[in-house]
């Protein structure tokens, strides 16, 4: 099939009252396919599998990924309605709880994307306290001098990095603290959005050096395919869950920062601004031609090594929220545009890399160590089954 940049008028119409059918039948073959992870994996946590035979790698413990099950699950859950889904969700979640305490910011991904659900649109009590536990942790553990929760030791290596991945989740999950979560969750987004900026492309992982400063790691190196679609998705939960709290020029750099970002995936003419500014305050982002692929390479500098599908599934989901936010502002247009590349994006993975079971493959879990090179990831299925839950109105923009 053809993808237009925005899409026809009759499919757009379909998007907005829920009815778009392929990505109806990629979300009922998504959810068969978490059942069938489900009965597989029992009380461990899946990580990646095989593409050819379908089998999970799994962990005890859920790694930095077990948050993404456990959201899996829930959604599941809440679109199945079943008792026993609810509970396999909730026990899963439940699982969780070793990870509070442990020296990671991956706690962000663990306990965000594992509670939030949970103790939103699911009620579940037990996921809310487990949340506020797990953020106040993390809050214990910010670095007011660095201006973030490092990336700890529970993993090996240094543990003053600043690193993409500790971004998403993090934010929210801090923010929900009221004023001082709320301060830490600014600092925290920004140091990251400063760091990884100051280089083109944007260097994904850095490590505190003397006298405040910092130093650029190899790995991951530039050019990783998740750096964007990590920074988007922080930028979008905090642009929604902070910027009533900000002055217009901290909301506004967060909205350039969004613009500059998203600029090279959109088409051409294209733009994000920043609403509701004082003149002098207002950008507008020249946008490149042409687009971004739908479906990045796992390294931007080897186009012909493997894909990462999980990191193009990660994207459409930090877009259809920035689309949210800027409907909600008055730029209807941008909206559009947003949500045109997200279902773009959505439409090639369910169509080019969704298998006959459900699984979507050519994720790449660390293409600089050949691990897990063409991989269903599990990250991979959970931020595709929140894209098709969003573009087809089943969840709301925030609610995970």
């Amino acid at each position: 099939m053809h993808e237009t940049t925005h899409g026809t008028g009759h499919e757009k119409s379909r998007e907005a009252t829920g009815h778009v059918p392929w990505a109806d039948r990629a979300w009922a073959a998504v959810l068969e396919r978490t059942g069938q992870t489900a009965a597989e994996v029992g009380p461990r946590f899946p990580l990646y599998a095989d593409p050819e035979t379908g089998s999970w790698k799994t962990t005890s413990r859920g790694s930095w990924t077990g948050g993404f099950w456990a959201g899996l699950l829930w959604l599941r859950a809440l679109a199945s309605g079943a008792p026993q889904d609810r509970s396999a969700a909730a026990a899963c979640t439940r699982r969780l709880a070793h990870w509070i305490d442990q020296d990671t910011a991956t706690r962000g991904l663990i306990f965000w994307y594992g509670t939030a659900l949970a103790a939103g649109p699911g009620g579940d009590g037990l996921a809310a306290g487990l949340r506020d536990s797990a953020a106040r942790s993390c809050l214990e553990a910010y670095d007011p001098e660095r201006e973030l929760v490092p990336w700890g030791e529970a993993f090996g290596g240094p543990r003053m990095l600043a690193r993409v991945d500790a971004v998403p989740g993090l934010v929210p999950l801090l923010a929900g603290l009221g004023t001082e979560g709320e301060r830490a969750a600014y600092g925290h987004l920004t140091r990251h959005l400063t760091l990884s900026r100051s280089e083109s492309p944007p260097r994904p992982a850095w490590q505190a050096g003397p006298d405040d400063g910092w130093t650029p790691c190899a790995e991951p190196a530039p050019g990783w395919s998740r750096t964007t679609p990590w920074l988007l998705l922080g930028l979008a939960d905090g642009l929604h869950c902070l910027t009533d709290g900000l002055n217009s020029r901290a909301a506004g750099a967060l909205w350039e920062a969004a613009g500059q970002l998203a600029a090279p995936r959109l088409a051409p003419a294209d733009r994000i601004t920043a609403p509701r500014l004082a003149p002098a305050a207002r950008f507008t982002v020249v946008l490149p031609s042409p687009a971004a692929p739908l479906v990045p390479p796992a390294q931007e500098d080897q186009p012909s090594g493997p894909l990462d599908t999980s990191a193009a599934a990660i994207e459409s989901v930090a877009l259809l929220k920035l689309a949210a936010l800027a409907r909600a502002t008055g730029r209807g247009g941008e909206a559009d545009r947003l949500t045109a590349r997200a279902r773009q994006i959505l439409h090639r993975l369910c169509t080019g890399h969704l298998s006959a079971r459900g699984a979507l493959t050519d994720g790449c879990y660390d293409a600089a160590r050949a691990l897990a090179p063409r991989h269903e990831l599990i990250w991979g299925d959970f931020f595709l089954a929140a894209g098709l839950a969003l573009l087809t109105g089943r969840m709301a923009p925030f609610a995970t």
